[in-house]
């Protein structure tokens, strides 16, 4: 293996010990050796002054919303990263009570999970937003490849797009992988009212538990969201029995909304054996 291959850490998988999607040491070593690493900052000795700056940023976005009594020291520390999201944006309300609106939901349920794996408080906010805008991107990107002519939508109409698309997907590979089980779901009218919006618009947070999320967000952050369809087929496949024992849409989806999670791990591992089993090795695949 050539050292640039070697540098594609996340393409290296534990393969001799049974799953797939954690890095090996010797790759990743390589990676930081190199002054480029090819994200932003793209030299490390540059780090410190960014985080700086991002510090003074995050210091002085805080500081307005507290001027503007959008926020105070009570507010719930995820509705702080809301705001200043919105504010630098430009989507802040004109009064905080205003209702929020669905990707103001989506926001949070992602900056909640983000609030478990990253101490730090600047760093949870900035990590939080750009997962959001690269989630933003997809949903912009995927319009574009149907429509002729790429015309911008709006997030309203391009989340739509992917509410129908990824769906769509999730029951062509269930079919592949156990049609029997996808016509229990139709039986029961299932289909259309699986939790879509928790697996494919929060992206699972606040369906897996943070250490199973983080490699599945691996995955969405290189480049493929497509992986959400696969951890959702794997749900389904891995609580097939329990599924096929219940004999309604509501008991259904209020189980699948809420998944034992001891079994998390396993369903991740099984979801990136079969996005690699029907996508081969995909590189950036939406």
């Amino acid at each position: 293996m050539t050292e640039d291959s070697q540098r594609n850490f996340r393409s290296v998988y534990y393969e001799k010990v049974g799953f797939r999607g954690v890095e090996e040491k010797k790759s990743l070593e390589i990676l930081l050796k190199d002054d480029r690493l090819g994200i932003l900052p793209p030299h490390h000795e540059s780090h410190a002054q960014v985080m700086m700056y991002r510090k003074e940023q995050y210091s002085d976005v805080l500081h307005a919303l507290k001027v503007v009594r959008f926020v105070n020291d009570a507010t719930p520390q995820v509705e702080v990263y809301l705001r200043m999201y919105q504010l630098e944006s430009g989507k802040l309300p004109r009064n905080p009570s205003f209702p929020l609106k669905p990707e103001d939901e989506v926001f949070l349920a992602i900056a909640k999970a983000m609030e478990e794996m990253v101490e730090d408080s600047v760093d949870c906010y900035w990590i939080t937003r750009c997962f959001v805008n690269q989630l933003n991107k997809y949903r912009d990107s995927l319009p574009q490849l149907a429509v002729r002519g790429g015309n911008v939508m709006s997030w309203e109409v391009s989340n739509l797009f992917l509410f129908h698309h990824q769906p769509k997907a999730f029951e062509q590979y269930l079919n592949l992988e156990d049609s029997r089980l996808l016509s229990h779901l139709k039986m029961c009218s299932a289909v259309s009212r699986l939790p879509y919006d928790l697996w494919f618009k929060r992206c699972f947070a606040g369906c897996l538990p943070e250490s199973s999320l983080q490699r599945v967000w691996d995955k969405v952050v290189s480049g493929s969201c497509k992986i959400l369809v696969f951890v959702a087929v794997e749900i389904l496949l891995t609580f097939k029995l329990k599924v096929m024992a219940l004999n309604n849409s509501e008991k259904i989806t209020k189980f699948l909304e809420n998944i034992p999670q001891d079994s998390s791990d396993a369903i991740v591992s099984k979801a990136i054996d079969l996005w690699h089993k029907h996508c081969g090795t995909p590189v950036h695949s939406a």
